[in-house]
Parts: C-alpha cells; sequence; structure tokens
C-alpha cells in the first residue's frame, strides 16, 4: 500500500465513503483482515459527500498531527446513498480532535491489553523445509512446488502447533513483506487443523498513519528498521495492527536473508512484537536459490496430449508427452517389418504393425480373464503403489512407459485416489530400445516437476531389457544436460524376471491389458521414432486410432479393477508392509533363463526371445512367431496365448521348469520364404 502524496493541483483521498459508485470507497476483503482501503485521485475541492465534511475533516486532520496532509476523512462508512447537493443529507459530528485513549480492540471488542514487566523470550521453530522447494514465486513456482507444499503443510503445522503455548486462543502470523503466500498457507493449515484463531498479515515498507478510532481500519502501526539488508539501503519497515490487538502468540515468518542480529536487536522486529504478545514465535524458511546453470533447451516443448483429442481415456487419467501422427500412414505387413528389422535395415520404432482386430472368440476370452482377474490386479496395483508411495516420494510423478505402463499408471493413480485421497500427476513417454527415452519429455518433466518425485511405471518385466536401457539412456541423459535426480527404477504391476525393487507381484500371470493392443490402451499405438517425423526438438510419436472406438475397452478394463478396490484394499496393505521389510534386490533370473533359452534352441540372440505372458502376446500379436513354450501344468493364464497360437498356425511346446509361465519365440532366420502361402509359421 502506497504512502499519502499530495500535489499543489491535486490530492489524494483516502476515504472510507461506503456509497456505491464514489471514488475511494471501501470494500470488505475476503481475507481476514482490515478492510481494503482504496484510493482515488481527485481535484482540490470538497467531495461529494455531506455539507461541512471536507471543512470538519480538515480540521480534525490538523487536531491529529501537525504534519497531516491536507486530506478528508468520510466518516459515513456506515451511511448509504449521500450524494453531492442531496437536500438536508444525514451527517455525523467529527471530533475536533481524535481520541487520544488506545481503544481496545481485536475480535468482538476483547482484546488483552499489551503485556508489561520484561520482554518475552523469542522461541524458534525448525518448520523442516522440504528442501530445494522454492519459499515464493522470485523464481518460479510450478505445479509440482505446490504439490510438494500441500504435502509438507500439514507436519509443519502441526510442528507450528506444538510451539505454541497451550493457552494461546488468538495467534497472528506475520510474514515479511513479499514473502506471503508461505506464511498465509501456513496460517490457513494452522487454522483447518486447530482450534486456534488465526489472523494474517505482513510487513511493508510502505507508511499508512495509524487512527486509533473504531471507524478506521489502520488501527496500530509498529516500525522498526529494516533486517534484509535491502539494496536501497536502510530504511524502516512496519507492521499494522498488530500492537494492541491482544494477540496471545505472534509467528514471524521470514526468509534466510532476513534473519540477520538487526531483526534481532533490542529495536527490531522481534523486540517490537514482544511488547505487544505474551509470545513470539520465529519462523525461517530457506531462502530459495536457482541453480546457476540452467541447460540449453529447444524452443517450448508443447503440453501433453490428452483425451478426448488423443486417446480415450479422460483428460486427468493420463498427459501423453507425444505427438499425434494419426494423420501418418505407418503401418506395414507384419512380414515385411520382421524382414526389415531382422536385416537391419530398419528399426521396430519405424513402423506400426497393423492393428490385430480380435474375432468373437478372442473378445470372449479377453472378458473371462478381465473377470478371473481382475481382483488379483487389483491387489497387485494395491501394492505396488503403497510401495511407492512409502518408499519413493509421498506425492510422486507417475511416468509410465507408453503404452503397456499407461494403464497401469492410471491404475495407481487411482489406487492414490481411493486410499489416500491424492491426486497424482500422470504422465506418459516414449522409450524405445536400442534409442533410448525421450529426451525432450525428459526436459518437459524436469522444468515442470522435480525429477526426484518422478517413478517410471511398466506394466510386467520380461527378462529386463528396458529396466537396462532406462539406466543407460538416463545416464546420458545426465551426461548431456547436466538435469539429474531421475531415478532408473522402474515400478511394475509383475515382475516375473525379478529385474526390479518395485512391483505388485513377481507371478507370471495373465494381466489382460496384454491381450490387446491400441483397445486397451486408449486406442493409442506403439511409439514412433522416425528421423523424418520426429525431429530434434519433437516429442515421439504415435497414434490416435478413433476408428478402432466401437471395439474400445480401454475404460472397461480400469473400472473393473478398480472395481475391486474396497475387497483388496487391506490384503494389499499387508502384503506392501511385508514386501517392505524383505530383500528385494533383483536377481535377474529371468536373463539367466532367457540367456539358457536362446543357446538351447539354437537363436542366440536374446532380442528374439520374449518371456512371460505379457511378451509372448506381444510376439503372436506384431510379430513373426516360430512357436511358444509353455510351462507344463499351466492353466487359464494361457488360453488366449493358445487360440492365438493356434490362428497363426504357431505350435505350443510344453517345457518342465520353465521358469515364466511361457515364453514366445519370434522366428530366429526369417526371410519372406519362411512362411507359407498362407501366412503361418514354418518349422526349420
Amino acid at each position: 500500500m502506497g504512502g499519502i502524496r499530495g500535489g499543489a493541483t491535486s490530492w489524494w483521498r483516502w476515504s472510507t465513503c461506503g456509497r456505491r459508485g464514489t471514488p475511494g470507497g471501501w470494500r470488505s476483503s475476503p481475507v481476514r483482515s482490515a478492510p481494503v482501503w482504496t484510493w482515488s485521485r481527485r481535484r482540490r475541492g470538497r467531495c461529494g459527500c455531506p455539507r461541512g465534511c471536507w471543512r470538519k475533516g480538515r480540521s480534525w486532520w490538523r487536531g491529529t498531527s501537525p504534519r497531516a496532509p491536507r486530506q478528508v476523512l468520510c466518516r459515513l462508512r456506515r451511511r448509504r446513498g449521500c450524494s453531492r447537493g442531496s437536500p438536508r443529507p444525514p451527517t455525523m459530528a467529527l471530533p475536533s480532535k481524535p481520541t487520544r485513549r488506545p481503544t481496545p480492540w481485536g475480535a468482538r471488542g476483547t482484546a488483552r491489553q499489551a503485556p508489561t514487566g520484561p520482554h518475552p523470550e523469542v522461541n524458534r521453530i525448525d518448520l523442516r523445509w522440504p528442501a530445494g522447494l522454492p519459499d515464493g514465486g522470485r523464481h518460479g513456482f510450478t505445479p509440482s512446488h505446490r504439490e510438494r507444499l500441500e504435502a509438507a503443510l500439514p507436519e509443519m503445522a502441526a510442528r507450528l502447533a506444538d510451539a505454541l503455548p497451550p493457552d494461546a486462543h488468538r495467534v497472528h502470523i506475520l510474514g515479511f513483506e513479499e514473502l506471503m503466500y508461505t506464511p498465509l498457507r501456513l496460517a490457513h493449515e494452522l487454522e483447518r487443523t486447530t482450534d486456534v484463531e488465526v489472523r494474517y498479515s505482513t510487513t511493508t515498507r510502505s507508511p499508512v498513519l495509524a487512527v486509533d478510532d473504531p471507524g478506521y481500519a489502520i488501527r496500530t502501526r509498529l516500525t522498526f528498521p529494516a533486517h534484509d539488508d535491502p539494496a536501497d539501503g536502510p530504511g524502516e519497515r512496519y507492521a499494522y495492527n498488530v500492537a494492541g490487538a491482544g494477540f496471545d502468540a505472534v509467528v514471524a515468518v521470514v526468509d534466510s536473508t532476513a534473519d540477520t542480529p538487526a531483526l534481532h536487536a533490542p529495536d527490531g522486529l522481534l523486540a517490537r512484537l514482544a511488547a505487544h504478545a505474551p509470545h513470539v514465535l520465529l519462523a525461517v524458511i530457506p531462502s530459495y536459490v536457482p541453480d546457476a546453470y540452467v541447460p540449453e533447451r529447444p524452443s517450448m516443448l508443447p503440453e501433453p496430449l490428452r483425451g478426448p483429442a488423443f486417446s480415450s481415456y479422460a483428460p486427468e487419467e493420463v498427459g501423453w508427452l507425444l505427438q499425434d501422427l494419426s494423420d501418418v500412414t505407418l503401418e506395414a505387413p507384419t512380414e515385411e517389418r520382421e524382414e526389415a528389422i531382422q536385416s537391419g535395415g530398419a528399426h521396430y520404432a519405424e513402423s506400426l504393425p497393423v492393428e490385430y482386430q480380435p474375432n468373437e472368440q478372442y473378445q470372449a476370452l479377453f472378458h473371462a480373464a478381465l473377470e478371473t482377474s481382475a481382483a488379483r490386479i487389483a491387489q497387485a496395483v494395491g501394492v505396488v503403489t503403497e510401495t511407492v508411495l512409502t518408499e519413493r516420494a509421498p506425492r510422486p510423478v507417475l511416468v509410465s512407459l507408453a503404452r503397456a505402463g499407461t494403464p497401469v499408471g492410471i491404475l495407481m493413480r487411482r489406487w492414490a485416489q481411493y486410499r489416500h485421497g491424492i491426486d497424482l500427476p500422470h504422465y506418459a513417454v516414449s522409450i524405445v530400445r536400442g534409442r533410448g527415452i525421450d529426451a525432450n519429455a525428459l526436459r518437459w518433466l524436469a522444468a515442470h516437476h522435480d525429477p526426484r518425485d518422478v517413478v517410471f511405471v511398466d506394466g510386467w518385466t520380461g527378462k529386463g531389457a528396458i529396466t537396462r536401457e532406462l539406466a543407460q539412456a538416463l545416464e546420458e541423459f545426465e551426461k548431456s544436460d547436466g538435469i539429474t535426480g531421475f531415478s532408473p527404477e522402474i515400478a511394475v504391476l509383475a515382475d516375473p524376471g525379478s529385474c526390479v525393487r518395485t512391483y505388485g507381484t513377481r507371478e507370471d500371470f495373465l494381466i489382460p491389458s496384454a491381450c490387446l493392443n491400441s483397445t486397451v490402451s486408449g486406442l493409442i499405438s506403439r511409439t514412433v521414432l522416425r528421423a523424418d517425423l520426429v525431429g530434434p526438438h519433437d516429442f515421439h510419436g504415435a497414434k490416435f486410432y478413433r476408428e478402432l472406438a466401437g471395439t474400445d475397452v480401454s475404460v472397461t478394463f480400469l473400472d473393473a479393477v478398480s472395481a475391486r478396490f474396497p475387497e483388496v484394499a487391506d490384503a494389499a496393505c499387508v502384503q506392501a508392509k511385508e514386501l517392505l521389510a524383505v530383500d528385494r534386490s533383483p536377481t535377474w533370473e529371468g536373463w539367466a533363463a532367457v540367456e539358457r533359452i536362446s543357446d538351447e534352441y539354437g537363436i542366440h540372440d536374446m532380442n528374439l526371445v520374449k518371456p512371460g505372458v505379457g511378451e509372448t502376446t506381444r510376439v503372436l500379436l506384431r510379430r513373426v512367431p516360430w512357436k511358444v513354450l509353455a510351462r507344463a501344468g499351466a492353466g487359464s493364464d494361457l488360453d488366449h496365448v493358445r487360440l492365438l497360437a493356434e490362428q497363426r498356425g504357431v505350435p505350443v511346446e510344453e517345457v518342465d521348469a520353465l521358469p515364466y509361465t511361457c515364453v514366445g519365440l519370434i522366428h530366429p532366420r526369417y526371410t519372406r520364404g519362411a512362411t507359407g502361402a498362407d501366412g503361418k509359421a514354418v518349422t526349420l
């Protein structure tokens, strides 16, 4: 609020006139503090209020202070409808001088007298401010910063409440000049979680005349020297409506830059507060200093794509850090893609397989599998989510690896909402074997969230190739961009290969989302990385198959699993606690099994061995399969695998002591001549 100003041809009037439409009228503030007073500029002359007001007001102001400016204080705040020239308007007699005796004021006029005797000792509170969290918006305050503050506020308010005296009923939170948002949030959280009446204001460098009169907004003023070593030199600072307000305690909230000897000096702010409150507390927020190094970034990256414009998921369920390539023809016949991939002529991410369209029999298998395994999946979702919330971060940023990880990421987000009432941000990014993770997506995440809060999510592990790919890609990204904090650990629903520490189960069972392609993944294709389509400053690409909406079961799958949360919640939490207490280090036994199978079957290429139910299903849907190895005695988890194998003429071979439920083998020496006229696989 600016100070009073005057001039030869104009003057500023600080008015309490409540007349509607009158410049300078006052309005109530939604904040629990003094009314907001407004300035209005008028030519020298009388205001539009009752006759005699200007003359009486002038004499009253002059009686207040010999240095008072020529201004008029209209004390008809409670009167309405006054206008210039109205016949005999109502008037209120103004005293020739203001009342000199201080008037106790506060909530319902029940303010206590200022304490007498020695000033109380200032009690310093350690709020345990989160490391790296900005103290305000000077250097930017992103949604991720707000989420971290939201998560930390309850604990900080509790520490503040514990430091208050037991008999404190009225508490004032006093911010420090521009440090307003954090103290206000602390005040709100303290009032929300306790029975204390909390008021809030900040100190300021703006001088305002204080008049101890019931009709005046600024009743008292504390003056103290600046204590933050300001660039413009020393000067006076002010705190209004704190003195004489009858607060049981005043909490001064300053940043560490302002925690100087001047703050604690005999004439400093804390001493001035101690003269008017029986208890004074000090909370110091670390002053945020951004990293000096800011890596070069490409031009502004676009915001995430969201449904329904991109994908059939609701917009709040996931944001896709991808570019839309729906208008580009990328599909190629499966046999042509396999020949190009194995000959080294193309990478698998440069094209897309033709989307498999399931017949009625296969769709019935999907729905039967979903009905059978929904509770099992729900419990695994609960276990992995509880593990993440306990070990990784209280409010993690879920980043699923598109596209198999995306339904799992959405389910984890739904569990956090159901069990803990928190909304976790969730994004989907592209990772490509042999090419790494989308670096531009990482740059976007680092610009909007703390990398330490990011948790990568996938559906399941096979032999652990993507786990290794992610670790290597993040290491290279850290070297190239200088951005640190991303953890290479992946949270998965199922980890049959023992490749990660954070999982819902290590059993190899059917996850129905593996049965289908885009129609269970929001109608999104697998991701594409091709130089003529994806530039150095672009996200990786993908397609949205809008034309398949009639067979889309993406939301059906999510809803069926989410509906089982209540019945598995207790068991999931117990299992998560048990897992947290044991050694979950990866053994990589799946990788060893794949090496053994590759040698035993003469394949000698681990990329052509796809272990697990999910990976075997992908082989049958997208690649040219050679054969399927099934564990002896495997039951209904393989019904859909047997059906797909039958449709494609692929033999299913039962194997004893197989560490996975099944393993899919891609044709090891594929050429066009390796399939018959009907396009089915042949035996070598």
